[in-house]
């Protein structure tokens, strides 16, 4: 196995329990050595990915914490694969869409083909799906987060001040009935709100593993936009609207 695959089964070995220890981690690798583990951890520290503990194991960082795109695009992919598609069906012929960072909404452009439509993006993968000669693409300027391969600073959200959308299709980090829809980045946050300012309707991509999640800031309330999620929770049926893609 090599280091990417053990540090994405230890990723997701900690979003389901706060605290891993040391021998679970390695239990759970199939009996990589604690050595090898030890390094994993300390790289995945050195990244801001993980709190090493005293005594062994390790937690997810909180609060700022952003999944790095890799590993997300290889997380709950079904279930992201449907919402894709149902957002893409909201899209019609001269639509102008924003299509924000993230592994949900960078899955549903492939779904847009054959349509004429113009997207403004923020999502700095997007032209490896940019297949259709019917789409144009502006992409915003700006500084790329590199673990997000989000384009986000001021100078971004100076470029989208000018913009206006029929339909803004936005990627989050988490939704609660505290914190609304959430993200952990200040940057992130600003730029979605202004897109939102700045679209006739705004709808969230996310799957129901972030149902419940609260990170450090608040994007949006649950009642100003449409959520698009694979599976009624209790937080979706708290949201103002919500759509459950099949």
């Amino acid at each position: 196995m090599i280091p990417y695959e053990r540090k994405l089964q230890i990723t997701e070995l900690l979003e389901k329990s706060e605290v891993v220890s040391l021998e679970e981690i390695c239990r759970a690798l199939g009996g990589v050595s604690e050595s090898t583990v030890r390094r994993d951890l300390k790289s995945m520290e050195e990244e801001g990915e993980v709190t090493l503990l005293r005594g062994g194991g390790a937690c997810l960082k909180k609060g700022g914490y952003e999944i790095p795109v890799m590993s997300k695009q290889n997380k709950n992919v079904a279930e992201k694969e449907k919402i894709a598609k149902e957002a893409a069906r909201l899209v019609h012929d001269g639509d102008s869409i924003y299509i924000d960072s993230g592994s949900t909404t960078l899955a549903m452009v492939k779904y847009l083909k054959n349509k004429d439509v113009t997207i403004v993006t923020t999502n700095a993968l997007i032209y490896q799906e940019l297949q259709n000669p019917n789409l144009e693409c502006i992409i915003a300027g700006g500084e790329i987060n590199r673990t997000t391969a989000s384009i986000i600073g001021v100078a971004t959200n100076n470029f989208l001040e000018n913009y206006y959308f029929d339909k803004a299709f936005i990627g989050i980090s988490g939704f609660s009935r505290e914190a609304g829809f959430n993200t952990p980045n200040l940057l992130e946050a600003e730029k979605k709100q202004l897109v939102n300012k700045n679209s006739a309707r705004t709808y969230i991509l996310s799957d129901s593993s972030k149902s419940g999640r609260s990170t450090l800031c608040k994007v949006l309330d649950l009642e100003e936009a449409t959520i698009i999620c694979d599976k009624v929770t209790d937080v979706v049926e708290a949201c103002g609207d919500y759509i459950i893609a099949e």
